[in-house]
């Protein structure tokens, strides 16, 4: 995608697709709005949502043709809408929060399909691990904040050299070559101050 500046954007994530796509239809609009949802909402499956919905948009347009009136179209998908749901709830199963070989599973769903194949064992175990440390109980169901997980992309390694840390990464570089690039059980001093000099005032 080269958008009004000629900047370049390459990618088969759908989500940013529709994003970077300059729409005027009201349906085309819809459909974004569908994207982000999904986005926003499972993180996952932006493109099947938007391919499901334009095929519902495709058969109400057939519907309208045969003078259907839209009420109708609407009151029907809603009647489909319940279906479905009702037969996924029946499908579903219940993963126990123990269960990392089959949480793994469901990691490796969302990470198939966007260039990581080679390490996707590796980038799930670290999304358990990472989910599980995060992870509160409340009202019998798990909750996760996104908040309390930050990614950080660092240029010149492999996906394989990614890294769980928990605890806080501060992004700064050492002020000396020669300081130590590891210290085990530091004592470290957060301080909302710089450390620094001040010049004196004088009067002139």
């Amino acid at each position: 995608l080269v958008d009004s500046l000629g900047d370049i954007t390459i990618t088969n994530d759908g989500v940013t697709i529709l994003k970077e796509m300059d729409v005027e239809h009201p349906a085309a609009k819809m459909v974004i709005e569908v994207a982000k949802t999904q986005d926003n909402e499972v993180g996952d499956g932006t493109t099947t949502a938007v391919v499901i919905a334009g095929e519902l948009l495709k058969k109400a347009e057939e519907l309208l043709e045969q003078e259907i009136h839209p009420t109708v179209i609407a009151r029907g998908y809603r009647i489909a809408s319940a279906k479905a749901m009702e037969i996924l709830d029946n499908i579903a199963i219940t993963i126990d929060v123990d269960d990392e070989e089959m949480l793994a599973k469901v990691a490796k769903t969302a990470i198939t399909g966007k260039h990581a194949e080679y390490a996707v064992d590796h980038l799930a175990n670290l999304v358990v691990k990472a989910i599980k440390r995060v992870a509160e109980r409340v009202d019998g169901k798990y909750k996760v904040d996104e908040d309390n997980i930050k990614l950080e992309k660092r240029y010149g390694g492999s996906v394989k050299d990614t890294q769980l840390v928990e605890g806080v990464v501060i992004d700064k570089e050492v002020v000396h070559p020669g300081m130590p690039k590891r210290v085990r059980n530091a004592k470290i001093a957060v301080l909302k101050a710089s450390l620094e000099v001040k010049e004196t005032e004088t009067d002139a």
